[in-house]
């Protein structure tokens, strides 16, 4: 593809982010942003294979299956304990400090109070005298959260699952939830379970926790104390592409929100904005781990270059600056665009699961994007705002998902039923559109439970 040099000025040690010329025209230039654009939320066929090897384990051996996956891949409890019992968690809740204690209260207070006008609501209508129908809305009975873990503890997933499913009225919900790699589940994020009062813990990562959801684990097995471990009716929560795999194969058996992929972060900025915010919001989300996406869409070189520059000298200051640069080398962009349409029709048609817009016009530019998991409009919106406590869901799709999937929301905590009330008015009144229709299909049977009615 056509690309765009670097910046001079860049230092050895500046991490080089490919450019791409949004205005090229040549085969090539077109077909690399056709693969970005159609990137797709599945792992691919190896991690599928494997995974699907995984969850036949855990369908057919249970708790065996799930240590010794635990044990293989990471994220088990020293102990080799799976569940954690409710007193844990309450002890954990009672020993978070203050500051963690009212962090986790203003981002659950908020997180609830977006939730809540989301609740979907059972509607009637009234067809034709004599038809009735209703779409009745009613919350599942059992759902099960996924909260990525290991490498860094994520409370703050742990909130965005929970709290929409309290919100619908879940009769029962469930966490999976892997511990460090010296075997410890977080205190915070026992605490939050705790303050949350979720109904049981599991201590498991990648395709065996999502087994464990979907089958179930049986009570004499668990050695835990905990009783069975049930299946669960839906999974939701974002993973890495063994979690993401898994979540599609067991779509057959439970209901998945999304296949959330690895995060992806995308920025819109013109030669306003500034390079120091910009480079700031760009690796925000490259910090969950070396696969992630990070794309700065810009208007101005200057700006692209400055950024760089900037994110040079960002990086050894940041704790997981080593995942950042190693994600930034392989998944890192900057798209330089002609004029600002050209550069919101990327972002419209690479989806990205959040969008910062820094652009001097930035409501104008958010209201032109059609397809974005969350939008931060302006320089005071940063990215991990969102993450952690302006009350939007982080849980969002990825791989160009937002093209056609919600952000997690209330409504994937329940489902709707159609309830159809018919009297003998009504049913007189469509008789012979149903007779008519089931007979052009050859459905006699069909055509007779209407007919058998009004019979003499």
């Amino acid at each position: 593809m056509t690309t765009v040099p670097a910046s001079p000025a860049a230092t050895a040690s500046t991490p080089r982010l490919r450019r791409l010329d949004l205005s090229a025209t040549d085969p090539a230039a077109v077909a690399e942003r056709m693969a970005l654009c159609r990137r797709g939320a599945s792992p691919d066929e190896g991690v599928r294979s494997a995974t699907r090897a995984i969850l036949d384990d855990v369908r057919a051996r249970g708790v065996a299956a799930v240590r010794e996956a635990n044990a293989k891949f990471g994220g088990g409890r020293a102990n080799g304990l799976l569940l954690v019992e409710r007193a844990e968690m309450s002890a954990a809740r009672d020993a978070l400090s203050r500051d963690d204690r009212s962090a986790l209260d203003q981002a659950i207070a908020n997180v609830r109070r977006f939730a809540e006008p989301q609740l979907p609501a059972t509607t009637r209508t009234s067809i034709v005298e004599g038809i009735e129908i209703e779409r009745r809305w009613r919350p599942l009975d059992r759902v099960g959260c996924y909260v990525p873990g290991g490498s860094a503890p994520y409370p703050s997933s742990l909130v965005m699952t929970v709290v929409p499913a309290q919100v619908a009225d879940v009769r029962s919900i469930v966490i999976a939830s892997p511990a460090s790699a010296d075997g410890v589940v977080h205190p915070v994020l026992l605490g939050a379970a705790g303050l949350l009062e979720v109904d049981a813990l599991l201590v498991a990562g990648g395709a065996q926790a999502i087994g464990a959801l979907a089958f179930g684990l049986s009570a004499d097995a668990t050695g835990d104390g905990g009783g069975a471990f049930a299946p669960v009716d839906r999974i939701v929560g974002p993973g890495n592409a063994w979690v993401t795999a898994a979540k599609l194969e067991v779509a057959g058996f439970v209901g998945i929100d999304l296949p959330a992929g690895p995060s992806e972060g995308m920025v819109l900025a013109d030669d306003g904005a500034d390079p120091v915010l910009v480079a700031a919001d760009l690796v925000t989300q490259a910090e969950h781990g070396p696969d992630s996406p990070a794309i700065l869409v810009t208007t101005s070189r200057t700006l692209a270059d400055a950024v760089e520059a900037e994110i040079g000298r960002l990086l050894p200051r940041l704790e997981r600056g080593e995942i950042l640069a190693r994600a930034l080398a392989v998944h890192g962009r900057i798209a330089i665009a002609p004029d600002l349409a050209t550069a919101i029709a990327f972002v419209d048609a690479y989806a990205p699961e959040h969008l910062s817009i820094d652009v001097r016009d930035p409501e104008a530019a958010a209201d032109a994007i059609r397809n974005a998991g969350s939008i931060f409009v302006g320089p005071w919106a940063p990215e991990s705002a969102g993450d952690y406590a302006t009350g939007a869901n982080h849980v969002l799709p990825t791989g160009g998902l937002a093209r056609a999937c919600n952000p997690l929301g209330v409504e994937a905590f329940g489902r709707f039923s159609q309830v159809q009330r018919v009297d003998e008015h009504g049913l007189a009144a469509i008789r012979t559109t149903v007779e008519r229709l089931a007979t052009v299909e050859g459905l006699t049977a069909h055509r007779n439970a209407i007919s058998a009615r009004f019979r003499e």
